[in-house]
């Protein structure tokens, strides 16, 4: 990564587009060399989960790998330092991935809105917490998420209220990445990293 400065180097994969051969950065989807230098990406959410959870959310899902054996073989599973970083309107903050997984849900804000951060088993999800113009605090049951202000029940995998007094109202995902805290801290130096 180049800096203002000369180089600066930090640990994330960079890469350029065929059309302008700008250099971009992959944490920040910003370019930051080239025709392009100063250009964002929006951010879209994501899902990061294991194949098996997924196909059985999707069972008609397909999947393009080259090496079968990687996606039969054990899970890989995630180091002490991997956080869970989300970045909402210019604020960011990290998670560690334990410290969500041993709670199953954390109800937090970041810039003045109110988010929660689900995590188990290789796999979380974050949110914007209101739904109906009105901020609702969640805890954990079973596989899915209970909102204490009308005790609706919702899937995490898809943010929607599937019994209760909100059923069918979803809520916004939260753009989030996965990255190593010394990662995360390379492009995020001022940000916060939740602490229990």
């Amino acid at each position: 990564m180049f800096g203002n400065a000369g180089a600066l180097f930090m640990n994330a994969m960079t890469w350029y587009d065929h059309e302008t051969r700008s250099i971009w950065s992959q944490p920040w989807g910003r370019a930051i060399q080239g025709p392009l230098k100063g250009t964002e990406l929006e951010l879209l959410p994501f899902q990061l989960t294991t194949w098996g959870q997924w196909k059985h959310e999707h069972p008609e899902s397909m999947v393009m790998i080259n090496d079968v054996s990687r996606l039969l073989g054990g899970r890989q599973r995630f180091d002490s330092r991997f956080v869970i970083g989300l970045v909402i309107a210019g604020h960011e903050k990290a998670y560690y991935f334990e410290d969500v997984q041993e709670v199953g849900v954390l109800n937090d804000e970041i810039g003045g809105l109110p988010v929660l951060v689900w995590a188990r088993e290789n796999n979380f999800h974050a949110y914007i917490r209101v739904a109906n113009e009105r901020t609702l605090t969640f805890h954990s049951e079973g596989d899915g998420l209970v909102d204490e202000e009308t005790g609706s029940v919702w899937d995490v995998s898809r943010g929607l209220a599937t019994d209760g007094p909100l059923k069918g109202t979803s809520l916004q995902s939260v753009p989030s990445m996965s990255s190593y805290d010394w990662a995360w801290q390379d492009f995020y130096p001022d940000a916060v990293i939740y602490q229990p």
